[in-house]
C-alpha cells in the first residue's frame, strides 16, 4: 500500500496490509493477552499511559511532521493536535480510577445483603479510527479502553497509517503489551476482515453510509457498537452580536483543519438585520488565511486529505450555482499536482442545495440570511444529522433557548469546533450512536456487573 503525500501526491512510503489471515491471527494473540491484561493492577495500566503520554512529548516533532506529510495538515495545526492530545490524556489518567472503582450502591444491615456494581472490561475490541485527527480521535477510544482492561486492535484510517504505526510504537515503548494494542493496517478491505472476527465492540468513526454498514453487521453479533458518524453542523449569528469577533470565530470554525474536522462548521445563518455586515466581515477573515505548503509556519489552508474529495466539493459548487447562490470567493480546485480547493463562500444559498444538505468536509461555506430566531431553530434543525450547533449571541437567556430547541449532540454559545474531555462527544440521527469522553465515555469501554451480596 503506498502512502501518498495530499499536498504534492509524492510517494512517502509503502507498507504492507494485513491480509485477512493476518488480520486474524491478530484477533487470536489479542484474544489470549486479554485476561492478562485485565488482571493487570489499574495502577500500572494508569502508569504505561503515562509512559505512553512522556514518549508523545518527546517525538512531538517527528510526530507533528509525520501527521503533515501524511494527511496535508498544515504543521502548526499537527502540533496543536499533539499538544491537546496531552489534555485529554491527563483527563483520562485523574479520572479512570475513580470512575472505574467498583460501587456500593446499597446495604441493609438487617437482611446481611449488600448491592455493588463493578465495571469489567468488555474484552478485545475494534478501534476503526479516522484520518482527520488521528491523534483526538483514537485517543478518546484506545486510551481509556486499555486503562479498562480491554486489549484494543486498533485499524488507523488508511490515510493515517504512518500515524497510526507511531502511536503502536510508543504503546509498546510504554510498557503496553504488545498483544494488548496491535495495529492492523489496511484500506477498506482490512476493516471488513477484522470486523468479520468475534470482537466484543466495535468504536468506529466515519462516515454515515459505512457507520450504518458497520452497525448493521455488528448488530447481529450483540455486541457493543459505537459510531460518530458525519455532522452537518450549524451555526446562528444573532443581531446582538459583536460582528467582527462572530465573524472571526466562525471563520476559524468553518476553515481551521482545512474544513476537515467533524465539528466544522458547516452552515451559517444570519439573522438578516446584521446578514451584509457579518458576511463583509468574514470574507475579510477567510481572504487574510494563507493557503500553501503544509510545512510552512506561516500556512493555514492546507491540503484535501483524500482526493475522491475534490469531486464531491465542485459538484456541491457546481448545485449551488446552479439553483442560484452567488459565490463569493473560490469554488475551484487549485495547482497541478496535490489535492488542494480554494476556500469557498456562498451566500443567496437555500436548502435545495446539498451544499446546505448534505456534509462538505472541505473549505466550503453557505451563509443565509434568516428573519427570526424561529426560523433559523427550524433551519438548524432540518438535517439527518445532529453532532454539534452553535448561537452567536450577547444575550445568554436568547442563546440558551434557540439551543434547548436544535437537535445537537453537543451546542455552543459563542464558540464553536470545541471538543473538551470533561464533556461527551455523542451525535444525533445520522451523527452516530454511542459517545466518547467524559466519565461516560470512561464507562463506555466496560459492562456493568450487578452484584447480591447476602452474608451468611
Amino acid at each position: 500500500m503506498k502512502i501518498r503525500n495530499p499536498a504534492t501526491d509524492a510517494v512517502i512510503a509503502e507498507v504492507t496490509e494485513d491480509s485477512p489471515a493476518a488480520v486474524r491471527k491478530k484477533y487470536q494473540r489479542a484474544r489470549a493477552a486479554q485476561p492478562k491484561w485485565a488482571a493487570t493492577p489499574i495502577k500500572k495500566r494508569l502508569d504505561v499511559i503515562k509512559a505512553f503520554r512522556e514518549r508523545i512529548t518527546t517525538m512531538h516533532e517527528t510526530l507533528a511532521r509525520t501527521l503533515t506529510q501524511e494527511i496535508g495538515k498544515p504543521i502548526r495545526q499537527s502540533r496543536n493536535e499533539l499538544q491537546g492530545l496531552l489534555g485529554r490524556i491527563d483527563f483520562f489518567l485523574t479520572e479512570a480510577a475513580r470512575v472505574l472503582r467498583e460501587e456500593r450502591v446499597h446495604a441493609d444491615a438487617k437482611q446481611k445483603l449488600e448491592e455493588r456494581i463493578s465495571h469489567e472490561p468488555l474484552g478485545v475490541i475494534a478501534n476503526i479510527s479516522a484520518w482527520n485527527y488521528p491523534y483526538f480521535v483514537g485517543s478518546n477510544v484506545f486510551v481509556p479502553a486499555l486503562i479498562a482492561g480491554n486489549a484494543v486492535l486498533y485499524k488507523p484510517s488508511e490515510y493515517a497509517t504512518l500515524t497510526g504505526l507511531h502511536i503502536a510504537q510508543m504503546m509498546r515503548e510504554a510498557g503496553v503489551p504488545p498483544e494488548a494494542f496491535i495495529p492492523v493496517v489496511g484500506s477498506g478491505a482490512t476493516g471488513a476482515a477484522l470486523l468479520r472476527q468475534p470482537l466484543d465492540g466495535v468504536f468506529f468513526t466515519g462516515s454515515y453510509g459505512t457507520g450504518a454498514k458497520i452497525g448493521a453487521s455488528a448488530g447481529k453479533k450483540m455486541i457493543k457498537v459505537q459510531l460518530e458518524l458525519g455532522g452537518k453542523d450549524p451555526v446562528y449569528v444573532c443581531d446582538d452580536v459583536d460582528i467582527k469577533s462572530a465573524a472571526a470565530g466562525l471563520a476559524d470554525g468553518a476553515f481551521y483543519n482545512t474544513g476537515q474536522s467533524c465539528c466544522s462548521v458547516e452552515r451559517i445563518y444570519v439573522h438578516e438585520k446584521i446578514h451584509d455586515r457579518f458576511v463583509d466581515a468574514f470574507l475579510a477573515e477567510v481572504k487574510s488565511y494563507k493557503l500553501g505548503d503544509p510545512m510552512d509556519e506561516t500556512t493555514y489552508i492546507g491540503a484535501i486529505t483524500r482526493k475522491p474529495q475534490l469531486q464531491a466539493l465542485k459538484q456541491q459548487v457546481a448545485d449551488a450555482k446552479r439553483k442560484g447562490a452567488k459565490l463569493l470567493i473560490g469554488g475551484h480546485v487549485i495547482k497541478d499536482k496535490g489535492n488542494w480547493f480554494a476556500p469557498t463562500v456562498f451566500v443567496n444559498v437555500d436548502h435545495r442545495m446539498t451544499l446546505m444538505k448534505e456534509e462538505s468536509f472541505g473549505p466550503i461555506i453557505g451563509i443565509q440570511k434568516v428573519k427570526d430566531d424561529a426560523e433559523a431553530v427550524q433551519l438548524m434543525n432540518d438535517t439527518d444529522y445532529g453532532l454539534t450547533a452553535g448561537v452567536y449571541a450577547a444575550d445568554e437567556k436568547r442563546a440558551r433557548k434557540i439551543l434547548a430547541q436544535v437537535h445537537a449532540g453537543s451546542v455552543y454559545w459563542n464558540c464553536c469546533d470545541r471538543v473538551s474531555p470533561r464533556l461527551p462527544w455523542s451525535g444525533v440521527g445520522h451523527s452516530g450512536i454511542g459517545l466518547t469522553l467524559s466519565k461516560y465515555g470512561i464507562q463506555t469501554f466496560t459492562r456493568p456487573k450487578a452484584w447480591h451480596l447476602r452474608a451468611a
